[in-house]
């Protein structure tokens, strides 16, 4: 299995709302104790074995519009199925706090989402999207790229805690229909 959290590589965007799929999957790491040792494949990655099988996580290093280079690149190298994938990434659409597990569909208004599909050719890629709501206020370039206000990073987190505790029972018994019954909330 390959759980990919996607964000922007370096300092400047860490705490970004495109960067709450690197924060969830860094949270992730820190459960299974995994460091992201290894390059390659556009990503930076590490292991960890449940059961005996291999888990790989992954951080795109291509930024978020080319992301499928990299998921595609992966999947190849760990002969992985798109089903076998797990994608996190935020989500200005839902609100805040949102959390929305779905097992295919389309990349929605999130680029790097449609980049994954069109680069790996099918939309029935698992994914969890992080709801944060969008500030209309702003240009929408500029808001991904914004940092996180701290008020809005409790509840950020908060949904990040309820992502990490439900993969871990996903990778488990790959249910994703109980990874939705555990995770969804409607924000």
């Amino acid at each position: 299995m390959i759980i990919v959290g996607l964000g922007n590589p370096g300092k400047k965007y860490e705490n970004t709302h495109h960067n709450v799929g690197f924060m969830a999957i860094d949270k992730l790491a820190d459960v299974l104790n995994v460091k992201f040792n290894k390059k390659g494949c556009s990503s930076e990655y590490g292991f960890t074995s449940v059961n005996g099988e291999q888990i790989v996580l992954a951080k795109p290093q291509t930024f978020m519009n080319l992301s499928g280079e990299a998921v595609k690149s992966l999947m190849s190298h760990f002969k992985e199925e798109a089903g076998n994938v797990l994608v996190i990434f935020d989500d200005i659409e839902i609100p805040l706090g949102a959390i929305r597990v779905r097992k295919e569909g389309s990349g929605g208004t999130h680029n790097g989402m449609k980049n994954i599909i069109n680069e790996v050719g099918t939309k029935d890629i698992p994914r969890i999207r992080i709801g944060l709501g969008q500030d209309k206020s702003m240009d929408l370039a500029a808001y991904v790229l914004s940092p996180i206000s701290s008020k809005d990073m409790e509840i950020v987190n908060q949904s990040i805690d309820k992502i990490v505790e439900g993969i871990e029972g996903y990778i488990k018994d790959k249910d994703i229909e109980k990874l939705m019954q555990k995770v969804n909330v409607k924000g």
